[in-house]
Formats: C-alpha cells, sequence, structure tokens
C-alpha cells in the first residue's frame, strides 16, 4: 500500500505533457494486445485490392500486395513494444549488476569493465549493428541480443559512479565490518540508491531501441514476418516510383508517425520521470 501512495503522488508530479507521453504509450500498448482484435483484417494476408484508399473497409488503405495497412501498424505495435521492453530489461539489469560489482569490487574487474565500455561507446553504433545484426540473423530475440549489447554500457557507467559514492557511507561500511556479504547489501543497500537513476536509463533505453530496431529493419535487417514498423517503411520506399504516386500519403505517413509519436512521448515520460528522480536525491 506504501509503494500505491507513492506511485501515486509521483504521477501527481507530473507535467500535462509527461501524463499525455504516458496516455500515448497506454493506447501504443493497447494496440499491440489487442492488434488482432482492433482489426478485422489479417496483417499478413492481402485482404482487399492493392493500394487502396484509405476508406471506410481499410482505414489507413492497402499496400501493394492489398494486406491492410491498420492491421499492420497494430501489429508492428505489438513488435515494437516487446522490442522496446526487452532490450530496456536486458541492458538495464545487466548494465546495473556490471556497474555494481565494477563500482563495488573495483581493481582489475572494474579497469576490465571501464576498458570494455570504451570501446563499445566509441564504436560507431547503426554500421556495428548492421553487421551484428546480418551476423546474428533475423528475429525478435537476435534483434533484442544486438541492441542491448550496445546499451547496456550507459547504466553500466551511472551505476558504478552511484556505487562509489555508496560504498564509503557509514551504514555500508558498518553492515560490511558486521559480516555482510555482497548480494546482502546489493539488496539492502544498493539497490535502492541506484532504482531511481536506473529507471531513467531504461526509459531511454527504451526509446533508443524502438528507434534503432525501426533503423535495422528499414534497412533490412529485421526480422521480415514481424511486420515492424520499420518493415513497413522498407517495403513501401523499396517499392518502385512510390514518390511519385500518391500511395505514399498513408503507405509511408501512417508508420513514420506512429514511431515519431511514440518516441516523442516517451521523451515527455523521461523528462518529467528525471526531475522527480533529481529532487529527490
Amino acid at each position: 500500500m506504501k509503494y500505491v501512495k507513492q506511485g501515486m503522488k509521483n504521477i501527481k508530479g507530473f507535467t500535462l505533457m509527461g501524463k499525455t507521453g504516458m496516455a500515448v504509450v497506454c493506447v501504443v500498448l493497447f494496440l499491440g494486445i489487442f492488434s488482432d482484435r482492433l482489426s478485422v483484417h489479417p496483417y499478413n494476408l492481402p485482404s482487399g485490392s492493392a493500394f487502396e484508399a484509405p476508406g471506410p473497409v481499410h482505414w489507413l488503405g492497402t499496400d501493394d500486395l492489398g494486406i491492410d495497412l491498420w492491421a499492420q501498424i497494430c501489429f508492428g505495435a505489438r513488435v515494437s513494444m516487446i522490442i522496446g521492453f526487452g532490450t530496456a530489461l536486458l541492458a538495464g539489469i545487466g548494465g546495473s549488476l556490471i556497474g555494481i560489482c565494477s563500482g563495488y569490487f573495483g581493481g582489475l574487474i572494474d579497469k576490465i569493465v571501464m576498458r570494455v565500455t570504451d570501446i563499445i561507446i566509441v564504436l560507431p553504433d547503426l554500421p556495428t549493428m548492421i553487421v551484428l545484426g546480418a551476423f546474428f540473423g533475423p528475429g525478435i530475440r537476435n534483434i533484442i541480443i544486438v541492441l542491448a549489447l550496445f546499451s547496456w554500457t550507459v547504466p553500466a557507467r551511472i551505476v558504478r559512479s552511484k556505487i562509489l559514492s555508496v560504498k564509503e557511507e557509514k551504514y555500508v561500511v558498518a553492515a560490511k565490518n558486521y559480516g555482510a556479504k555482497f548480494w546482502h547489501l546489493t539488496i539492502r543497500h544498493f539497490l535502492p540508491n541506484i532504482l531511481p537513476v536506473v529507471m531513467v536509463s531504461v526509459i531511454r533505453l527504451f526509446s533508443k531501441a524502438i528507434v534503432a530496431e525501426a533503423g535495422l529493419a528499414f534497412l533490412g535487417l529485421g526480422d521480415p514476418t514481424s511486420k515492424s514498423w520499420g518493415l513497413i517503411l522498407n517495403h513501401a520506399v523499396n517499392f518502385r516510383g512510390i514518390y511519385f504516386t500518391d500511395y505514399w500519403k498513408w503507405w509511408i505517413v501512417g508508420p513514420s508517425a506512429a514511431i515519431m509519436l511514440l518516441v516523442t512521448a516517451i521523451a515527455f515520460i523521461c523528462r518529467d520521470v528525471e526531475k522527480i528522480v533529481n529532487s529527490k536525491i
């Protein structure tokens, strides 16, 4: 009950833009979960003529194969949310554990972790992800792994710097003197201190993963069966003469607007969460 009241109090601290962002994310999540019920047409099979304009039967029209674009965007919301959540959780949890170990143990472990993070940070993200995406092959699981490999460094460095200061606190030193081990210190003392900053990092990683997946899919390195928003754009721009027709109005604008709207909504949420977290530090 205590955490519910605290959560409600934090939500009241959100600005109008932050609350709007939360509403948009909830709508996209709803579209993804109930995509099969929100469209009467399948997302992967033709249900009309090619290049039908938006109308009462096909709300956003159809593509060159006669597949309903509204159904594809709804299913693409599911793919984006799965990849966003999966990457953010994997990179956030993994990076946080690495940062805790690096900051707590120090010495050789800290030096190795810092050098690895330095190497990953200086590598160009997109070209390296293209190479790894081609190496691992298509598939949602592989995309999550590739994106997480380039996302864990940020929470790791943030958590490490936080642990370096927390482990010198008197109550932590006293707990160590009384025989507290690493996992006890992590659960009882480290996690409560790093959770706010980790939460902000996870929200940022969520947005970054959505954009990165859309970029990889746009380049043809996504899962061809997923019908993600990036894959819809890839299919559209590869159609010869798309820009000399009126098809782009519903074939390109729809998924592009969905990506921009979701990323902007997450940015608003992240801004408000960061303000709340900074006010409590």
